[in-house]
């Protein structure tokens, strides 16, 4: 998309990722998690982390990508790793630990060219990449499927924010 960028993340995007991360759960999450837990999310509380995340990066193999539109805003995010699942190889199989667009660039184009970006990054250092999604998440779900992941038959329970929730593992052939 023109006036669409993908860059890696810099330490001082923290706050912004920040930013995304909550408008982000709050919108996309709402109906899925209870509105308590959304209505009480603290983008303070998260900085600490996405700071030392930003900092850790290990480009190729680890690191955050933002996708930014002309106006220079970070309108999205993807953290990348290798796969922590211990039925995968990490020295082949890359992992997209976070993927999160701002509800207002959500049909502009910002999700797919931050997703191409990921999977051109995973490609680099892997044969094939996963991520995790609820099974409840029909809007992310469509948008995996219709920019190359597929569902592979594994599954799992977590506890997210102190709630339980279904998880649909997808993997995609970086091949």
């Amino acid at each position: 998309m023109p006036g669409v960028r993908v860059r890696p993340a810099r330490p001082d995007d923290a706050a912004a990722i920040t930013g995304v991360h909550v408008r982000a759960w709050r919108a996309g999450y709402r109906g899925l998690l209870p509105d308590e837990v959304l209505d009480g999310l603290d983008p303070a509380e998260r900085l600490p982390r996405w700071r030392s995340t930003l900092t850790a990066a290990s480009w190729p193999r680890q690191g955050t990508l933002v996708v930014t539109p002309d106006d220079g805003s970070i309108a999205g995010f993807a953290d990348l790793s290798p796969v922590r699942d211990e039925d995968r190889d990490p020295r082949l199989v890359g992992e997209v630990r976070s993927f999160y667009v701002a509800p207002e660039a959500w049909r502009h184009g910002c999700g797919r060219a931050l997703m191409r970006g990921s999977v051109h990054a995973l490609a680099r250092c892997y044969r094939s990449a996963v991520l995790w999604v609820l099974d409840t998440n029909s809007r992310a779900q469509h948008f995996y499927a219709a920019t190359g992941w597929r569902p592979d038959g594994t599954a799992r329970h977590e506890r997210i924010a102190g709630v339980e929730v279904g998880e649909l593992r997808y993997a995609h052939d970086l091949g």
